[in-house]
């Protein structure tokens, strides 16, 4: 992969860590990284080890495990605020990253989270896909 094809890629990458929150599909990141669908799918899982799918999932499952801390939000709310449209579909994916659900992860106390510069906590806290 050369560098300008990286670079196309990581402009993608950026689309979806801004606005995780609104639909994006394969063909309008594909256009962002100037390459067609499969291949902007192939390439991205070689450049960054998952799916544009699931790293865009994975922004989403992050930011909900963000709002699940604060306390303020129902589980529903958040789901709707970080992009997804089905409660079913994002305590699945949820529970599948987490390994938990988001009721069960909002439920547990979060004092360790809260002495952590947020710097760190971001990295700390950053959902991990669990693979079997």
């Amino acid at each position: 992969m050369d560098v300008a094809e990286l670079r196309h890629l990581r402009r993608a990458r950026d689309m979806m860590d801004r606005e995780y929150t609104r639909p994006l599909d394969l063909a309008e990141l594909a256009r962002v990284a100037l390459m067609s669908s499969g291949h902007f799918s192939r390439q991205f899982r070689a450049a960054f080890g998952e799916t544009p799918y699931g790293y865009l999932m994975t922004r989403r499952i992050e930011r909900a495990k963000t709002l699940l801390r604060r306390g303020d939000m129902s589980v529903t709310d958040v789901c709707m605020a970080v992009g997804c449209t089905s409660l079913g579909s994002f305590s699945a994916r949820f529970t599948e990253i987490v390994g938990e659900s988001p009721s069960a992860y909002k439920a547990r106390r979060h004092d360790a989270a809260a002495a952590v510069p947020p710097c760190v906590a971001l990295t700390w806290t950053r959902p991990v896909r669990r693979r079997a």
